[in-house]
């Protein structure tokens, strides 16, 4: 059984438009070579480590491997925020993956280069909305994704991240459990398809992953037979089944490394090819094509939000405490339980992959 559940979109703080509006220009060289050095010298003096994403500009994704902190999914970066001995973090991303940095490290200041820095997915699932669905179907076992609000993930029983979600709901199917699955739309059809699982669907979407078109990819495809084709599970079904390989950001990053084909076509942000070309300078990577000739994007396959995110204001905030993040502690809580159950369950299946009888098969990072 598969049904979706449609629903408004709430209206952001800073629209796309808005968003691409208040991107910082590029800095000049020398300007660049200001802003890194205040950086450095800021995280160090404020005790701080910075975790950014995979889709964030390519200064900050090395500035903070350069300066001991991490580049990884929404998942890794509050985990590694958490177990790191900071007593500032400073979360390169978007809103919800601040949110939650805090809820795993309560006793930390979270900062944010741009709290407007928002996402489609948590936009298109608001908690009222979302919790009155719950209601409605009491006997199923509500699932979020990640890009979701502490709100959200607070009325959660499970919290699961494009890595581990397939493993949860096989899990969760075994117990004999129906699923509510929100927010994206494609990869709980995905998933859904994969497991067999009974889901019930809300109707969201990435803006980035929901633009890539499959009668372009294969056209693509037959433009270079070479090439593997890598695609993330927020994509439609259509591009999904072109796909050589799909998953994660960190699976995709995986795959790239151990197949041996020349060339890939990854349909996913494109933040993520200045990891890919670091891990791979001898393979070609091509984006999967996000529009047909008279088509036009919201996206361009690199998410605004994301693109907010700056040398520029990771200064700012670490000068004035400016994008600090803030939870209710009773909400951090609740929304905390349904977060270290994914957390838990990850680290038994690890742990038992490790073991010389497992019989859990793991998972790669999340």
């Amino acid at each position: 059984m598969s049904t979706v559940f449609p629903v408004d979109v709430e209206s952001p703080t800073c629209s796309t438009l808005q968003a691409w509006a208040r991107v910082p220009a590029e800095p000049g060289p020398a300007q660049r070579t200001e802003l890194l050095a205040r950086c450095r010298d800021l995280l160090a003096r404020e005790n701080a480590v910075l975790v950014a994403h995979y889709y964030v500009h390519p200064d900050l994704q090395d500035l903070a491997l350069e300066t001991g902190g991490c580049v990884a999914d929404s998942l890794e970066m509050a985990r590694f925020g958490r177990d790191h001995a900071a007593t500032t973090l400073v979360v390169s991303g978007v809103r919800f993956m601040g949110e939650t940095a805090k809820m795993l490290s309560m006793d930390k200041r979270v900062l944010m280069p741009d709290l407007d820095a928002t996402c489609s997915l948590d936009l298109g699932c608001p908690a009222d909305a979302f919790a009155a669905w719950c209601d409605a179907h009491p006997d199923r076992t509500a699932v979020v994704y990640a890009n979701t609000s502490a709100a959200v993930k607070a009325r959660a029983d499970w919290v699961v991240t494009s890595s581990c979600a397939l493993d949860i709901v096989r899990h969760l199917k075994n117990r004999g459990e129906k699923i509510l699955w929100a927010p994206d739309r494609h990869l709980g059809d995905y998933i859904r398809r994969e497991t067999g699982a009974d889901m019930l669907l809300w109707q969201g979407a990435c803006i980035v992953h929901d633009e890539f078109k499959a009668l372009e990819l294969e056209l693509l495809k037959t433009e270079h037979p070479e090439a593997r084709v890598l695609v993330h599970p927020e994509s439609p079904a259509g591009v999904i089944a072109l796909a050589d390989v799909v998953g994660s950001t960190s699976q995709i990053l995986k795959a790239a490394r151990e197949l041996n084909a020349p060339a890939y076509i990854v349909a996913t942000d494109k933040g993520m090819f200045h990891a890919l070309q670091q891990q791979n300078p001898d393979k070609v990577f091509i984006e999967a094509p996000t529009a047909g000739n008279s088509a036009t994007c919201k996206s361009c396959a690199h998410c605004p939000w994301m693109a907010m995110n700056s040398l520029q204001g990771l200064v700012h905030a670490l000068e004035t405490g400016a994008g600090e993040i803030t939870l209710d502690p009773e909400l951090a809580a609740r929304a905390r339980r349904s977060v270290e159950r994914m957390l838990d369950f990850t680290a038994a299946q690890k742990r038992a992959a490790a073991a010389p009888a497992g019989l859990v098969p793991g998972i790669g990072a999340a």
